[in-house]
């Protein structure tokens, strides 16, 4: 090492052992510093040891062995490729949401995570239950860092883990979000990991909690303490059955395995999704509590027709916080709540509106979902009467013909 005190030496020294490699950011630079008693190296934090924009080279006095040398083409070139971390170089903690209210497996999931221990959890439920709230909130609580990485069938390893890229006319090596998590002892998301192909099968080592040996680059990245994997999910990883989901995938055995517990994931309870609404319109600078009494009520007598499998859609919580926001912008309940049900079909966007406007007028939950069944009843009724008919028809038709 040129130009540099016994001290600095010795802290570039430690820092190379720590993370296993010689660009860092400024906040693992801050972090290791402060953790391993060290005083704060503002002279590596000078243009002079700039790679970019908040990451710093360590000056480690490294001469260039004969082979290195000679490596100047083709892959080989690709191991000497500067190591770098371009897109999360700042602080990834996620903000605190002041609509947010605990629920659920919240509770469990944010103990967890402040255990620092590696625990993969599974977390699955219906869409826009709260399953990503919880996680994204539970480590804003904890101030922990927080990588989300959104799966599709297209995501594979050099989405994962890293890989080459061309920055200022070179090929340099960038980490994927798998990698940067696992270096700084990070929350890893994996958000819709249903949805993920066999491509997610490099995976394995990570849900080990052992590193992985990344063959690009002939390293092996060994996670930092606090590191640890959750999935969320619309299903079990076993495929939609009912075809909901569409595009979700039956997941590999062994994968799911390596999580060893398994969140089931409920729509809040009516009195935690008030606060949920209520909190959403005074964000909005606006109260309105028997708007949200109607909301919640009409939102529980869908699902539960739902359950028993007598509509084919429901109404989400994050529905519900949509249609607050959008009655806070128009100040217009049926507006709203118009606007919001029109991703449905007109059939479920009717009859969903109906139902609410006999919840605004006063309706009970219980005599509406008594309507609700007497109604299916009298569907069901006509549908057979009408397929009987219409078997009789053919039968004549085929006795008349056959005469």
């Amino acid at each position: 090492m040129i130009d540099l005190t016994t001290d600095q030496k010795t802290f570039v020294e430690a820092a190379y052992k720590h993370f296993n490699k010689d660009i860092l950011t400024r906040g693992e630079i801050n972090s290791f510093y402060e953790k391993k008693g060290f005083k704060n190296p503002s002279w590596l934090k000078k243009d002079k040891y700039k790679v970019d924009r908040g990451t710093y080279k360590l000056p480690l006095d490294k001469n260039p062995t004969e082979n290195e040398k000679i490596m100047d083409t083709g892959e080989s070139k690709k191991t000497e490729a500067a190591y770098v971390v371009s897109s999360l170089t700042g602080n990834i903690v996620p903000s605190k949401d002041s609509v947010f209210v605990p629920f659920g497996n919240y509770t469990d999931v944010k103990s967890i995570i402040a255990s620092g221990k590696f625990y993969p959890i599974f977390i699955t439920g219906l869409s826009g239950n709260g399953k990503t709230m919880s996680v994204t909130q539970a480590c804003a609580q904890l101030k922990k860092e927080l990588i989300r990485v959104n799966i599709t069938i297209e995501t594979d390893e050099d989405d994962l883990l890293g890989g080459y890229r061309l920055k200022d006319g070179q090929t340099v090596w960038q980490n994927g979000p798998v990698i940067e998590a696992m270096e700084r002892g990070a929350t890893l998301l994996l958000d819709e990991i249903d949805l993920a192909s066999n491509k997610i099968m490099c995976l394995q080592p990570i849900l080990e909690g052992s590193g992985v040996f990344v063959k690009k680059i002939n390293k092996f990245i060994k996670p930092q303490s606090g590191f640890n994997v959750i999935a969320t999910a619309n299903t079990k990883g076993q495929g939609s059955e009912d075809g909901k989901f569409i595009g979700t995938n039956v997941l590999n055995e062994a994968f799911l395995e390596r999580f060893p517990v398994t969140f089931e994931q409920s729509y809040p309870q009516s009195k935690v999704e008030k606060k949920i609404l209520t909190n959403t319109l005074k964000a909005a600078g606006k109260s309105d509590v028997k708007f949200i009494d109607k909301l919640t009520t009409w939102a529980d007598v869908i699902r539960k027709t739902y359950f028993d499998g007598g509509v084919d859609e429901i109404i989400s919580t994050r529905r519900l916080v949509h249609i607050t926001q959008a009655y806070a912008i128009f100040d217009d309940k049926m507006k709203a709540i118009k606007m919001c049900t029109n991703r449905f079909d007109d059939d479920t966007k009717n009859s969903f509106v109906e139902l609410y406007t006999k919840v605004d007028s006063g309706a009970n939950a219980e005599s509406i979902m008594e309507d609700q069944r007497k109604a299916e009843v009298a569907s069901q009724l006509k549908e057979d009467n009408d397929s009987e008919s219409d078997d009789e028809q053919e039968e004549e038709y085929s006795n008349g013909y056959n005469a």
